[in-house]
């Protein structure tokens, strides 16, 4: 493990403009003096990573567990520890290879040509409140595996993740390899000002364009995860329970907050009132009490909660017709205890806010469509989202969907798997985001694909762009210049 003299205080003190460029400063300096990381130094602080995680599962959890009232402890670990070890371990496996040189055909015989991958210098992350762990320290192992230093400004929404995030940051890298800056939206603002090498920031679309905006000054190349509306697409030949089932268990994990979860359904018309019956089903089944149920996660705090109540009653106010998906009856307005059932909303239309802004919680939408183009053209007269759910047993039907829509990523007969699948890009399009990480494209992200070219030693190579043009480059041209 490694240790450094910075305090754990220093850590949660570096929040002017001057204290967060120093520590730019600092560790721009220090992955400059060590030139290319090596890969036994990419491996020893990988395990530092995994080392950190496995370690500190119980506190982890337990942070979590504090900043949202309640959270799942085995959902915690699943989405916010194990997937995370689970990705470094598999940059671990393909590391070695990752780093190795393109060669490619160059333009003489006796010329080389390839592609050097070499790190960006200083990343930075910006990481939101809803996975606190994975959307941070998931990226930090692929800008940590290309070979690159790191600074980290966690959401101020998750405190004591936060503060635990500092203090196991100091406790296994020093400072100019791994270090948290903590603060509210002012230290936010004067950290994506930094002109780091690369950014990369998960959280809304508003948040993105100001980031992208404050990127320009510098010319910082940004990587942006911003949600959206993910639809859910279920074609008549679906196995109707089977697709019930899985979109509910997407929806209701973490309570809905999550930037992948489905957040409105396109159902067949017929289908509606037996996509009711299978979705109360479905949840009695994973939830048969919401109150004090551990596997049921809390609001993340009031301001959404009431942000939630705000948005069903504005869609009830305006028809919507509200199917709450709590099977024994409990009493959930304690405030307090944050607990909101999943909720269905059947007859929406689009003046009401659940289907104009990403919904972030328990509520589901459902709309009817006749016929596939109809579905297809709701989805298309919104931004592109993230990730699109698809649910059906017609391969040509797919085909259909998949060419006539955009969005970030896509996961048939699921929700959100795609995005568990290490060896796949994970990104956005449009105001779901841009650039992507995940696999071997994190490790390209936060690399520079540095083309290398040694020339030819044939006198053809001197000749060819220097003047005078003689006859040898005119027939040259003749010849290449052709159909």
């Amino acid at each position: 493990m490694a240790t450094t003299s910075t305090s754990l205080e220093s850590h949660s003190t570096i929040t002017t403009p001057e204290k967060l460029r120093s520590l730019l400063d600092r560790q721009r300096a220090a992955f400059l003096e060590e030139g290319v990381a090596t890969y036994e130094v990419r491996i020893d602080r990988t395990d530092r990573l995994i080392a950190l995680m496995v370690e500190n599962r119980d506190e982890i959890a337990s942070a979590l567990n504090e900043d949202f009232g309640h959270r799942s402890y085995e959902a915690s670990l699943l989405t916010d520890v194990w997937f995370v070890i689970d990705s470094y371990k598999y940059n671990k496996l393909h590391l070695r290879d990752w780093m190795q040189p393109e060669t490619h055909g160059a333009m003489f015989p006796d010329a080389q040509a390839r592609v050097e991958y070499q790190a960006k210098g200083v990343v930075g992350v910006v990481s939101p409140w809803n996975f606190p762990w994975n959307l941070a320290f998931d990226p930090i192992g692929y800008a940590i595996a290309a070979g690159n230093r790191v600074m980290l400004k966690p959401s101020e929404l998750t405190p004591a993740t936060s503060i635990l995030m500092a203090k196991l940051a100091n406790q296994y890298f020093d400072e100019t390899e791994l270090a948290v800056v903590q603060g509210g939206p002012e230290v936010g603002a004067a950290f994506t000002a930094l002109p780091f090498d690369h950014l990369i920031f998960t959280g809304s679309t508003k948040v993105g364009s100001a980031i992208m905006r404050a990127a320009a000054a510098s010319l910082m190349p940004v990587t942006l995860e911003l949600g959206g509306k993910s639809p859910t697409l279920i074609g008549r030949s679906a196995d109707l329970g089977d697709a019930v089932r899985r979109i509910l268990t997407a929806k209701t994990f973490n309570a809905g907050q999550v930037c992948l979860a489905p957040d409105y359904v396109l159902l067949p018309k017929e289908l509606e009132e037996q996509f009711v019956l299978d979705a109360k089903t479905a949840v009695a089944s994973m939830y048969p009490t919401l109150k004090k149920n551990p596997d049921y996660t809390s609001i993340v705090n009031e301001t959404h909660f009431s942000r939630l109540k705000n948005w069903l009653a504005d869609a009830e106010l305006k028809g919507a017709e509200a199917i709450e998906l709590n099977p024994a009856s409990e009493d959930l307005s304690d405030v307090a205890a944050r607990r909101f059932a999943p909720t269905l909303l059947l007859k929406v239309t689009d003046d009401m806010t659940i289907l104009q802004e990403e919904i972030f919680g328990p509520l589901l939408p459902v709309v009817t469509y006749e016929t596939i183009d109809e579905a297809i053209a709701f989805i298309n007269a919104r931004s592109r989202p993230l990730a699109l759910y698809y649910f059906s047993n017609d391969m040509a039907e797919e085909r259909q969907v998949l060419n006539r829509t955009i969005s970030g990523g896509v996961t048939v007969n699921d929700c959100m798997t795609h995005a568990f699948d290490h060896s796949l890009p994970f990104g956005g399009i449009g105001a779901s985001g841009m650039g992507a990480y995940h696999g071997k494209q994190g490790f390209l992200t936060f690399s520079h694909a540095r083309a290398i070219y040694r020339q030819s030693k044939t006198p053809e190579a001197a000749l060819l762009f220097r003047p005078p043009f003689g006859e040898p480059v005119k027939a040259f041209l003749e010849k290449g210049i052709t159909k």
